[in-house]
């Protein structure tokens, strides 16, 4: 399977980065999704130092596809780090980031495509994500959570004032700009990434494609959320054994991005609150995993 797809430029070629970390069959399951596209691909698998067979099952699936690369991490080094090993070895002018459990249909890449090719000033563009169950998922399209923002969200506001996400909004009839997408599937172009640069892997887990979208928006470019694609999340297949270290890595990013992109707009005081408010939110969340995982415990003696 360590064979690159690189065989000379290929007109039209999207360059899909998979980031995989124990993603068991969902993996095989999201390439061979995207291995069936219309649209030319070569897929980078970087895989941050697995120990279950999704990279074993991966490989019986494909049949060890030329189009496949696999990047194989020492280490765990996080989402945003691993990801940028891909980015310097595609061959592509549009990047695809997916996750492993992520379910593409065989057209997705070339509408994704032809939307950027509609919208030049567009740096990145992602579908509605679904759950499971059809539904639209949370985090497909929203505004940048500004430190109010989250407060609404975290306390039950919501009712009464706007947290920032859009899924319970009616969907538009044609792509439109939104603040930020979700980085489970994001198409992004080549020379947008040059003219603002990679993720930011300072970011371990989560909120490195809110920092990205602000990042964009800075240099000028849009955002957009294309309401007639659909992709299918099973969300949270990597994490799903872990979810107290997930939380912790979420909490911490989400202070690095208050701290790198709010610092200059909000008193010390007041950010110093926020700080205080994410920490306190995962050790009620750590606390409430604990208690789960006693009462389990005790149910099955």
């Amino acid at each position: 399977m360590n064979v690159s797809a690189k065989s000379g430029k290929i007109k039209g070629l999207c360059s899909v980065i998979i980031v995989n970390f124990n993603a068991g069959a969902f993996l095989a399951d999201c390439v061979q999704s995207v291995l069936s596209s219309t649209q030319p691909v070569e897929i980078l698998v970087v895989d941050n130092a697995s120990v279950d067979n999704s990279l074993r099952v991966m490989a019986e699936r494909t049949g060890n596809d030329p189009r496949v690369l696999i990047i194989r991490n020492k280490r765990n080094i996080g989402f945003a780090a691993a990801a940028n090993l891909g980015l310097v070895r595609v061959q592509g002018k549009r990047v695809l980031f997916l996750n492993p459990d992520c379910i593409i249909q065989p057209d997705t890449i070339y509408r994704m495509n032809e939307v950027l090719d509609r919208y030049p000033d567009a740096a990145m563009a992602g579908p509605v994500i679904l759950n499971p169950d059809g539904t639209e998922q949370e985090g497909a399209r929203r505004t940048i959570p500004t430190p109010w923002r989250s407060f609404v969200r975290a306390f039950g506001l919501s009712r009464l004032f706007h947290d920032f996400l859009l899924n319970k909004d009616s969907l538009p009839d044609e792509p439109v700009s939104v603040e930020a997408i979700s980085g489970s599937f994001m198409f992004v172009r080549q020379s947008a990434i040059e003219d603002a640069g990679p993720l930011d892997d300072g970011y371990f887990l989560h909120c490195e494609d809110l920092d990205w979208c602000v990042r964009f928006g800075r240099k000028g470019w849009k955002i957009l959320f294309v309401p007639g694609i659909s992709v299918k999340h099973y969300k949270g297949a990597c994490s799903i054994n872990r979810p107290v270290f997930v939380e912790w890595q979420k909490h911490k990013g989400m202070i690095r991005f208050y701290k790198k992109i709010f610092r200059r707009q909000y008193p010390l005081a007041l950010m110093g609150l926020v700080i205080f408010g994410v920490w306190f939110r995962f050790s009620a969340i750590a606390l409430l995993f604990l208690a789960r995982r006693i009462i389990n415990g005790i149910k099955q003696k």
